[in-house]
């Protein structure tokens, strides 16, 4: 079979960056396998066993030369692809055959493997959401004082501004952002625990010396970079910790998934659009359309990913007293491919958020439509002002909107003529010049403008300081 005649994800084909496929790849896992057989190697010789230093000295140097075709053919025999790998290890570092996987079981690679993986595709993810904010960021502080249309119901509500609007996709962003800095920070190890979590085999290794089973859980923790192990385990650690992991990952995409949705909304209106390249194709069969084909991808693969955080609460439902196999299989399409769909998501956002096309005249005009409307109250008060009764303007000002309404909606007219209307009345005793300044909608957005503002330089700046002031990695949508 060539490449062309067997299945392969579009994760991998068309959307995740190499960092992120390069991270879940069989030679990141295995050589990740390879790394923790040897630092439990070292830590036990550290603490008195046996271990000839050759063993450790071949260990080490064969850590990246993975006989997969090897592997394949002993776990055709076995059944078993940790067995499988114990003894393709065995071959390249003969003097360690003996004493590789000393005392543990499978979960001590394939947990702690696991653990080490997902921590670093949370960092991953880390950069890309710093990248999007910073983006975004950008964009909020360039249109901070461009009013819009606010809308509530999906119908037209009190004004806000571009850039503000802007900010609440951004607040959404930095609780993702907060909710993966704590998972990073606090993501346990595995450890060396035995076969059903009771260090057993360890105790026997070491004579009954729980001091230094304890310490040569200490000792391979840290090796591995991790401050600390799981205080109690069984034969794996906690699927619920999966669980929380992949609720922080589909935290980010629900995040994306609301702004692209926004966005697409926004271009239906002809007021905001995301990047369209030069000979880009918006539809094989409507040549002038331009399609919010970015932002519809990121709502295609958040749907996925969102669903994927109730599976991992499945699997860990189902973990019976000490461990079941059925979260094997599960386990490794469910992290993996949240993580790369979660990726790709980030880079569309990135890439929308630096190439957003603001359209200001089709903003105003949609206004327009409907600020007087919304700006009865400061007409009433110009009435009063006038010396006409609040009432009396009330009831006129009514009389009219209504009419204004219903001739946008039956096609009489093409636009809001609510207040020529109004001017037109002889009971209407203000000047249509005068009611017409009450309408500038600067007057209407509140502290839209000073909000951004305050959400910049308060907020967002202290919590990307810390990521200094690279500009945003700009990768490309691969398609």
């Amino acid at each position: 079979m060539t490449e062309r005649d067997r299945y392969s994800s579009p994760l991998a084909e068309r959307y995740a960056s190499r960092a992120m496929l390069e991270l879940w790849s069989p030679n990141r896992r295995y050589g990740l396998w390879r790394k923790l057989w040897l630092a439990l190697a070292e830590s036990q010789k550290e603490l008195g066993v046996d271990i000839p230093d050759e063993a450790l000295a071949q260990m080490n140097a064969s850590l990246d030369a993975i006989d997969f075709d090897a592997v394949a053919a002993y776990e055709r025999r076995f059944r078993h692809d940790v067995m499988a790998h114990i003894h393709a290890f065995g071959d390249v570092a003969p003097a360690a055959r003996g004493i590789i996987h000393l005392g543990a079981t499978s979960a001590f690679v394939t947990d702690n493997g696991d653990l080490i993986q997902m921590r670093a595709g949370l960092e991953l993810l880390r950069g890309k959401l710093v990248d999007a904010l910073r983006e975004l960021g950008a964009f909020a502080r360039r249109w901070r004082a461009e009013p819009c249309l606010g809308y509530t119901h999906l119908q037209p509500a009190q004004l806000v501004t571009v850039g503000k609007r802007a900010t609440l996709w951004m607040q959404d962003l930095l609780l993702d952002l907060a909710d993966v800095e704590h998972r990073i920070a606090t993501l346990p190890f595995r450890g060396v625990k035995g076969t059903t979590g009771t260090q057993a085999s360890f105790l026997e290794l070491f004579g009954g010396d729980h001091a230094r089973v304890r310490r040569l859980d200490e000792l391979v923790t840290h090796k591995m970079g991790f401050a600390r192990s799981i205080a109690v385990a069984g034969q794996t650690y906690s699927r619920k910790v999966d669980a929380q992991l992949l609720g922080a990952v589909s935290g980010i995409a629900a995040s994306a998934a609301k702004f692209a949705s926004d966005l697409r909304m926004l271009q239906a209106f002809g007021e905001i659009e995301e990047p369209f390249e030069t000979e880009q194709v918006g539809s094989s069969a409507m040549a002038y359309k331009r399609n919010p084909m970015r932002s519809e991808r990121i709502n295609s693969l958040a749907r996925f990913v969102i669903e994927l955080e109730g599976n991992a609460n499945h699997t860990h439902s189902v973990q019976y007293f000490e461990r079941t196999l059925d979260d094997s299989a599960n386990r490794r399409l469910v992290i993996p491919e949240s993580f790369l769909a979660t990726d790709a998501i980030l880079i569309l956002l990135t890439n929308i958020a630096g190439g957003l096309e603001v359209h200001p005249a089709r903003i105003r005009r949609r206004v327009e439509d409907e600020l007087p409307f919304m700006a009865t109250e400061a007409i009433i008060v110009s009435a009063v002002q006038a010396g006409m009764g609040r009432q009396e303007a009330h009831e006129h000002i009514r009389r009219h909107s209504v009419a204004a309404a219903r001739a946008l909606k039956d096609g009489e007219s093409s636009r809001n003529d609510m207040l020529e209307r109004l001017a037109a009345d002889p009971a209407f005793r203000v000047p249509l010049d005068e009611v017409r300044r009450a309408l500038e909608p600067r007057r209407f957005v509140g502290r839209a403008p000073e909000q951004v503002d305050e959400f910049l330089d308060e907020v967002v700046a202290p919590a990307l300081a810390g990521f200094g002031e690279a500009a945003p990695t700009r990768e490309e949508v691969r398609v």
